[in-house]
């Protein structure tokens, strides 16, 4: 399945081009903080029909912890919401859709990605 991240689901609405797949709980969060309250509840709804929202489980929770250690041996940063989505995709052995060039960093640790 194809996990899709905060910037092409902005896109996908602004193009009212929904594709199947599904999002983590943080983009669920990312995208309806930025929304006023009067269209929140609405939006959240919305999302949850057009994708499948995936929530933070424990084997989610242990693969981010794992690949924030990596990366921290590494000297490499990385926002804390965006591995903790790469860990979302790992876990699901999804397909991340994103155009930020960071997850490329995790390319290593086997996430699958693809730029749209």
């Amino acid at each position: 399945m194809r996990l899709y991240d905060t910037n092409i689901i902005i896109e996908q609405l602004r193009n009212s081009d929904s594709q199947p797949g599904g999002i983590s709980v943080l983009t669920l969060l990312e995208l309806l903080r930025g929304v006023s309250e009067e269209k929140r509840q609405n939006l959240k709804e919305n999302l949850e029909v057009l994708y499948r929202v995936q929530s933070l489980s424990n084997e989610i929770i242990l693969e981010y912890c794992s690949l924030y250690t990596s990366l921290r041996n590494e000297s490499e940063t990385i926002p804390d919401t965006d591995v903790i989505i790469a860990a979302t995709a790992l876990t699901g052995s999804d397909v991340l859709v994103s155009e930020d060039l960071h997850f490329e960093r995790l390319l290593k640790y086997g996430l699958k990605l693809v730029k749209e």
